[in-house]
């Protein structure tokens, strides 16, 4: 019986077998932890379905097939696919796709995945160059995913998971709030990878709220737009933004937001009530 894929003679064998090395433009690092990548799958709600970015060359995917009734995995890297189905051939549940996440037609995918499986859940080792792509493609994808359980940089996690007041805080905060509950599940150390990254990363979680969020881009176009310029008052942010004619003043008086408050201490809560104002004056 083989070794688990992240174990690292597996993989020093498999990179070995198929002369493969990590490529910078898709930001490769393969994780040589088999404790960490069964963490991340055993916290990923992944009993149903579950679609994973960037498999790489199996480690996560390995896991996720041991605990999911179908791995649907997106992959750009043409080099990885007869990689993919040697170190997965035992695994009849996983179905490799070749094509960038960004360009599929994502709401089809999770509704077709939710009326075959019933769950759709979203777990991935995201390629540090596109995490806040692909995860505000998710946010507003009209078929909501539930689960998403993603390992980034450390410092996108900490500023996903802040909160107002802290250094971290900022539209990325606010935005996924909006949706989401959102958890920092463990840190993954640099060592953990091969090659190892320049930094340490992240697992991070995020759970869907029932609230029945609405209108997502416009809500996250005023967010950044309150963001603009950090120094600067929600007010003056505001009035930089807003169209020809509408009163701030009054916009916040009626959302009982003071003027001279910085987006930075504002709590989720306080810009959806101004989001709700601001779209009754558009």
């Amino acid at each position: 019986m083989n070794k688990p894929v992240a174990a690292p003679s597996r993989t020093g064998e498999i990179l070995k077998k198929y002369d493969l090395k990590a490529k910078k433009g898709y930001g490769q690092n393969f994780l040589i932890d088999v404790s960490i990548v069964q963490k991340i799958a055993s916290s990923s709600h992944c009993e149903g379905a579950v679609i994973e970015i960037g498999p790489g060359i199996g480690s996560l995917t390995e896991q996720l097939a041991l605990r999911s009734r179908h791995v649907r995995s997106y992959e750009v890297d043409e080099r990885l696919l007869t990689v993919l189905d040697d170190t997965l051939s035992e695994y009849s549940n996983v179905e490799i796709i070749l094509q960038d996440i960004l360009q599929a037609d994502l709401e089809m995918s999770v509704r077709e995945l939710k009326e075959t499986y019933g769950s759709v859940s979203v777990c991935a080792n995201l390629p540090y160059y596109i995490t806040t792509p692909v995860l505000f493609r998710l946010f507003e994808c009209a078929e909501p995913v539930e689960w998403i359980t993603v390992m980034v940089q450390k410092e996108v996690a900490d500023r996903f998971a802040a909160g107002p007041g802290s250094p971290d805080y900022g539209a990325l905060s606010v935005e996924s709030a909006y949706l989401y509950d959102v958890k920092k599940l463990f840190q993954v150390p640099r060592t953990c990878f091969s090659p190892a990254p320049n930094v340490d990363s992240a697992v991070i979680q995020f759970h869907r709220k029932t609230n029945g969020a609405e209108d997502t881009a416009q809500f996250f176009e005023l967010v950044r737009a309150c963001f603009a310029q950090r120094r600067k008052t929600l007010y003056n942010n505001l009035k930089a933004y807003a169209p020809e004619g509408v009163n701030i003043n009054a916009v916040l008086e009626e959302a009982g937001i003071d003027p001279g408050i910085r987006a930075q201490n504002m709590t989720a809560e306080q810009f959806r009530t101004l989001y709700t104002v601001w779209r009754k004056t558009l």
